[in-house]
């Protein structure tokens, strides 16, 4: 079970991080070439949004019925034990939390100029925090 689930969430993972790529990427366009906010702006930011959410939740879901549970936690001098079981799922965490912040944030603004860069710089910063802690080591197996 703790494998499809973890199969899962490395799958998933590649369709969530291209949306937000791609939410980043379309914020920045956006952003430099003053063009107005639509309602395909809009919709790829809220699929990105909706990805790296439902990421957190089947992460949140590997986490639990991980193996190794919170007995990993005792030993953080291993640094893959570490990476796994702490810094991976507070990075991302925090990084969902920004891009939830940019989303919430875009909604109040009026222009579209400071949607594109709300988009800019909430889901940039979180991609970032992202991809910063992803076990690089554990996807290419």
């Amino acid at each position: 079970m703790y494998e499809i689930i973890q199969k899962l969430h490395s799958g998933w993972a590649y369709l969530a991080i291209l949306l937000l790529v791609i939410a980043v990427i379309n914020s920045f366009i956006g952003l430099f070439s003053k063009k107005d906010f639509t309602e395909r702006d809009r919709k790829i930011a809220l699929f990105a949004l909706a990805a790296i959410h439902t990421q957190l939740l089947i992460g949140f879901v590997v986490y639990f019925v991980s193996p190794l549970g919170f007995s990993a936690l005792g030993q953080m001098k291993d640094a893959a034990l570490r990476l796994t079981s702490l810094e991976h799922p507070l990075m991302n965490i925090i990084g969902i939390v920004l891009i939830t912040i940019g989303w919430m944030k875009h909604k109040k603004l009026t222009t579209s100029e400071s949607k594109f860069k709300a988009f800019s710089i909430y889901y940039g910063l979180g991609l970032t925090l992202i991809l910063s802690k992803i076990p690089w080591g554990l996807w290419f197996k």
